[in-house]
């Protein structure tokens, strides 16, 4: 990702964005971490596919994708696959306000996929991990942002 954007800056972005939109569209506060998780993990991810060939995964605690779903959804009982609904939705919001930080920090337009979720840690092909920032959240949920940069075959 040759855009004259250091890793410190993209960290930078990338962490205020999550906690901004994490408390927007949930509700929950965050703070960063190191403990690891301590329960069964689901990740969503979206690839940024013009502008900036990389992409962003958000691996959760199953509880904390289940407590965004219950404030999007104002609900309290939550089957899975809102869960996973909810989850996709709530990484495109954040992807969009990553889209829009980093237009502003380096005039570079990006446009990304559709949002993949899925059990356990995993990742995008042809992707391998830049960094990644852990978090705790009000209620000690786990969740960690990775950013991944795009290796060509």
């Amino acid at each position: 990702m040759d855009t004259g954007l250091s890793q410190e800056k993209l960290r930078e972005i990338l962490d205020r964005v999550m906690r901004n939109v994490t408390e927007k569209e949930s509700g929950i506060l965050l703070h960063q971490e190191k403990d690891p998780p301590r329960g069964d993990l689901y990740t969503v991810y979206i690839v940024f596919d013009k502008g900036f060939r990389h992409s962003v995964s958000m691996c959760a605690e199953e509880n904390m994708f289940k407590r965004i779903a219950r404030h999007m959804m104002q609900e309290e009982r939550v089957e899975p696959q809102d869960v996973e609904d909810c989850a996709k939705e709530y990484c495109n919001v954040l992807c969009g306000h990553i889209a829009a930080e980093l237009y502003r920090a380096t005039k570079v337009a990006s446009r990304f996929g559709l949002p993949v979720f899925g059990r356990g840690n995993c990742q995008p092909q042809n992707h391998r991990k830049q960094f990644e920032i852990s978090y705790s959240s009000d209620r000690n949920e786990w969740i960690q942002l990775i950013h991944h940069t795009y290796v060509p075959e």
